[in-house]
């Protein structure tokens, strides 16, 4: 299985894949264009706090997994980056909110104080309100080089991904399990698949998607995407108890003060990485017909279950 362009004409690449490499060409390429779609214009305060928190840095593995698997579709970087930026704006969205006194109150991200501890819980929400609108507005005008079709396929594919099917309906399940010690897996697993892995996998799928890939390969991504998504939550749950604030760059032990039910809580810290070792071995298998290509996609699946932060 391959996408629709005959990728397995290219030549394959020879020695190990740096993907520290890899990842330092790709996160200036991505710091740069979300620098220039969101510039300081009136009212400044709005725009401050929206750029405090999109430019603050951090992985930025939601853009990086689009315009790879864009790469990888035969597409190129430039249609894929207008949908790298809107996710990364999704995604700030969504730390900014999740920060708020009203949700997990947290003082730090990414070491530094949260977006309302800055401009304010008002600001703060409205913030987060304007980047997740923006992103929408920026898919819409700023692709070119894409068919219409695919570039609203797209569109769908975010709003689902960040609404009630998704990270929105994730995050209240999340909220009113809040101290009850009978959550179940099946219910840990419905919060995380939404809150966290639903917007993973439109970030894989999406590059995927508009560089024109049949349905099979964005089976295989969407695959792929579910599980390191999964192994990605299951990894932070297991940093959130044994890592520090200055690794992580934000507040710990927070699970445990919520008494939130996590999967070490449910499973103990060794099965939780026997779990998530687990999930990134089927999601590499997922990889499987895209061959030489999948390079960049099984570094980062390692990545995942192997980060300290």
């Amino acid at each position: 299985m391959v996408p629709t362009n005959s990728l397995d004409s290219r030549p394959a690449a020879a020695g190990p894949f740096d993907l520290e490499a890899y990842l330092k060409e790709r996160r200036p390429l991505v710091e740069a264009a979300l620098d220039q779609a969101l510039a300081l214009r009136y009212p400044e305060t709005l725009y401050e706090s929206m750029r405090y928190s999109l430019l603050a840095g951090g992985k930025r593995l939601r853009p990086i997994l689009c315009l790879a698997t864009c790469e990888l579709a035969g597409g190129s970087l430039a249609v894929a980056m207008p949908t790298a930026c809107a996710l990364e704006m999704i995604h700030t969205m969504s730390l900014i909110h999740d920060d708020l006194p009203s949700m997990d109150n947290d003082d730090y991200r990414r070491g530094r104080l949260t977006n309302h501890k800055v401009y304010g819980d008002d600001v703060a929400i409205l913030a987060g309100d304007a980047l997740l609108t923006y992103a929408f507005e920026h898919v819409a005008t700023q692709t070119h080089g894409a068919d219409p079709v695919r570039v609203l396929r797209v569109v769908a594919g975010l709003g689902k991904a960040v609404g009630g099917e998704g990270l929105v309906g994730g995050q209240v399940v999340d909220l009113a399990s809040e101290g009850n010690p009978n959550v179940t897996l099946e219910t840990l697993n419905y919060i995380h698949n939404h809150k966290t892995a639903a917007l993973l996998e439109i970030s894989v799928t999406s590059g995927a998607i508009l560089a024109g890939a049949d349905e099979e390969a964005i089976e295989s991504l969407r695959q792929y995407a579910q599980r390191i998504g999964l192994a990605f939550q299951i990894v932070d749950d297991i940093l959130d108890i044994t890592s520090t604030s200055e690794t992580l760059g934000k507040s710990v032990g927070k699970d445990i003060t919520a008494q939130k039910v996590t999967y070490p809580s449910l499973w103990g810290i060794e099965e939780s990485r026997r779990q998530a070792n687990q999930l990134i071995e089927e999601a590499k298998e997922s990889l499987a017909g895209f061959g030489e290509l999948n390079r960049p996609l099984l570094a980062i699946a390692d990545y995942i279950v192997a980060r300290t932060y």
